[in-house]
């Protein structure tokens, strides 16, 4: 009987011992985005703003089009508004929607604002830009069927609870920063903003964008997935007594155009469902100018051209929506001081460095 004991601890000591082997080797090949693409890092970072017991009055979701497009601390600044953006690359209606799900957990936006663009996908696109949005979720219910959701046929979903089994070839291209940021990354983005101050001007005029995109082939009907997902967003927001605004952001290129048969559909949508919806792309009100507020020719806006987005927003969250400003609270004023000091920090230290 002893030695059967003896066995038998044996084993499960040796069990644990594989287990936190494996752990470590899937903490150390994990890709760590701490340099490019930052855009990786980006949902992982929201557990550290709410394990903080910090609440925001306005969420953000959707993909490169909010996280390149509004400022958190500038909001906070001029209009005393909290705000945060779950964004990721090519993030997914439906992981849009899972996101919102999850963050209801750990609070109550007052506002929820959704970026339209996803609304032209109907089905999973490509892994790498689902690893940017899933891997970085906490392990959870909801994280599961974001997954079975997003998966392509050639993924496996064991690999997203086992790391280790989708990155296990990265050994050969660890580096430094694998080790360094194994336990603990950085913060990358000013609550979910990624800054962008290079400047690369617009070469062609909106009429040109327009017909090179008129002449692509593109299905003018948005896909009934996407609608049945922005149909559970909306019922997601009223359960939870947030109010669900739609927009688009300011773009100008023909590589992502945004229809006038997509424009409509969702225009009508938001009619039909009493929501509200803003097209920023042509709002001469915002003041863009495509020569100097963009990085990559009119596709995203720089910090130049989402300060001024902000802004403009901003006024429509004070005006429309009756959202007040939090300065006079002096512990959220505190935390928000220092985000705004290190969002002008940023700033300065990327426009010296260009």
């Amino acid at each position: 009987m002893r030695k059967e004991i003896k066995i038998t601890i044996f084993a499960v000591v040796s069990l644990i011992i594989v287990a936190v082997l494996l752990h470590l080797c899937s903490l150390v090949l994990r890709p760590k985005y701490m340099s490019q693409p930052l855009e990786g890092a980006l949902i992982a970072e929201y557990y550290g703003e709410v394990d903080k017991g910090r609440q925001h009055q306005v969420l953000f979701v959707g993909d490169c089009e909010v996280y390149e497009s509004f400022v958190p601390p500038l909001l906070w600044e001029e209009y005393g508004i909290t705000s945060y953006i779950r964004g990721s690359a090519q993030q997914l209606i439906w992981q849009s929607y899972y996101l919102l799900e999850e963050t209801f957990r750990y609070e109550s936006p007052k506002v929820v604002v959704f970026n339209v663009l996803s609304m032209k996908y109907g089905e999973p696109q490509k892994e790498e830009y689902n690893r940017m949005t899933l891997d970085g979720m906490r392990n959870s219910p909801v994280k599961h069927q974001a997954i079975l959701a997003s998966m392509t046929k050639e993924e496996n979903i064991a690999s997203y609870y086992f790391p280790i089994l989708r990155y296990h070839s990265r050994w050969k291209d660890l580096t430094a920063e694998d080790f360094k940021f194994m336990f603990k990354r950085d913060t990358v983005s000013h609550n979910g903003y990624l800054m962008q101050t290079g400047i690369r001007p617009m070469e062609k005029s909106f009429a040109e964008q327009e017909a090179e995109a008129i002449n692509k082939i593109y299905d003018p009907d948005l896909p009934a997935t996407a609608f049945e997902y922005l149909d559970k967003m909306k019922e997601l927001c009223k359960q939870n007594g947030a109010e669900l605004i739609l927009i688009k952001t300011p773009t100008n290129s023909s590589t992502y155009w945004w229809y006038d048969e997509w424009d409509a559909q969702i225009a009508g949508y938001a009619e039909q469902n009493g929501l509200d919806y803003y097209n920023f792309i042509e709002n001469e009100a915002i003041g863009i100018d495509w020569q100097t507020d963009t990085y990559d020719r009119g596709l995203h806006l720089n910090v130049y051209g989402a300060e001024k987005l902000t802004k403009h927003f901003g006024e429509l969250l004070v005006s429309e929506y009756g959202l007040e400003s939090q300065q006079s609270d002096v512990g959220v004023s505190s935390v928000w001081k220092t985000k705004t000091e290190q969002y002008y920090k940023q700033k300065e230290e990327m426009e010296r460095g260009q």
